[in-house]
Order: C-alpha cells, then structure tokens, then sequence
C-alpha cells in the first residue's frame, strides 16, 4: 500500500486505519463479499477521495472507516486506538467525539433551526454547554449561513442543508471529517460551490475522507484510492 507524505500537515503517523478489512454480507444461501482485504492509512492534513463504480463497496469502506458498521474479519485502529470489540455505547462515544460526517441526503432534523441542527452533537459530547452556543456560531460562520440561523431545515435550499450538514460535522472538532457522496443531490453550480467549501477546510487543516463518483470532486483530492469489485485497484497521488 502506498504512503501519503502529504505536504501540508506531514505526518508519519496516520490518523486512521483500516487493516486487512473484509465484509461479507450473509443472503441466507448466498454470501455477497463487499470488500476483500482492503488495508487503508489516512494521514493528518489529507483530502482523500474514494472512487468507485456502484457495487464497487465505497459506501460499505465509508461505514466502516467511519464505525458505522462493523467489518467481517480485520481491523480499524482511530488516532492509535484499535476499535476491534468496542461495544456499540463505546463506537458511538468515538463517532461523535473523533468522526464528522457529512452524507448525500444530508440527515438533518426536519423543522429544526440551523442552530439546533449545528449544536445537536455537542449535546452529546464532554463540551460544557457554556461554550455550546459560541461554537455553534462559530461553525454556522465558518460555512457561511449566519443570514439562516433562525431558519428551519425544510426551508433551505440543497446547498444551504449541505452546508448546515458540514457545520455540523465540524462543531466537535473532530479528528476526521467523512463525506459519503456530499454533492450527489445537487446541481452542478451548487455542487462547485461545496467543492470549493472542501477545498478550503482541508487548506485550514482538516483531514477529510470524501467517497464520490463525481469527477470534478475527487479533482481537488491529494490522493485517490479506486475500488472495483471491493478491491483497491489504484491507491496513487
């Protein structure tokens, strides 16, 4: 597997791996396999994309970077913390506290202000409230929605939900941010315009994991891992 000596924020130490990952689904007679021994090294500071043809298994290698799924056989180890037998009480204290994630149908909480929806994590984290409401605003600044704060979700557009969405992801400082197909459902204007938006957190320093089939996304990425048939074909800068 090849090693990113990423040029930005270098480190011989990566943030997240994924070792010899297998996931095979059970059909009752038919076991389907996702992934076949997939080893993956993410490294402070890096815009990685995943790319991959449907059924290629890059959403099944999101679940399980980002804990949300358990693999078959092998491995996942988080800032050098193996996550191997952790209960479900255990992953879900990482997810919120190490992992942001961003996803395609943004999972926002309907008729909820962008406020509650950007602040909902830290609810959840060791963050003292009396900091809850800086942070929150903070982050609704930082993707650029001060004007909607007040607003509920159903009443944002695509872009501005995906925008409350990365606020969101980024409101518990996390170690990593993972974005499962982030423009998928949006045009092509809005879509460039989170496309700069990722461009820019990672330029501050934020490690982020993007899995997408669109060309222009995975452009800005410093390094692409191709899968095909749950296998990694290309792992190349």
């Amino acid at each position: 597997m090849l090693k990113l000596l990423n040029n930005m924020n270098s480190s011989d130490t990566p943030i997240l791996q994924a070792k010899n990952i297998t996931k095979v689904y059970d059909m009752g007679l038919t076991k389907i396999s996702a992934l076949d021994d997939i080893s993956v090294e993410i490294f402070p500071g890096e815009l990685l994309a995943i790319v991959g043809k449907s059924g290629s298994g890059k959403s099944t290698l999101m679940h399980i970077l980002g804990l949300l799924d358990t693999p078959t056989s092998g491995e996942v180890i988080l800032n050098g913390q193996n996550t191997k037998g952790m209960n479900e009480k255990a992953l879900a204290h990482v997810r919120n506290e190490e992992i942001g994630f961003v996803f395609q149908a943004f999972n926002l909480l309907q008729r909820t202000s962008t406020f509650d929806n950007v602040m909902l994590p830290l609810t959840y984290s060791h963050t003292p409230n009396t900091q809850w409401k800086e942070k929150t605003l903070e982050m609704i600044k930082l993707v650029g929605l001060e004007d909607r704060i007040k607003n509920k979700s159903n009443e944002l557009s695509g872009g501005q939900k995906q925008r409350v969405a990365i606020a969101r992801a980024l409101v518990n400082n996390p170690s990593i941010i993972l974005a499962d197909e982030p423009t998928g459902n949006l045009d092509s204007k809005t879509g460039e315009e989170l496309i700069k938006l990722f461009g820019d957190l990672n330029s501050k320093g934020r490690t982020i994991v993007i899995v997408t089939h669109d060309e222009d996304l995975a452009r800005i990425a410093q390094r692409k891992i191709i899968l095909r048939d749950g296998k990694i074909v290309s792992n190349s800068l």
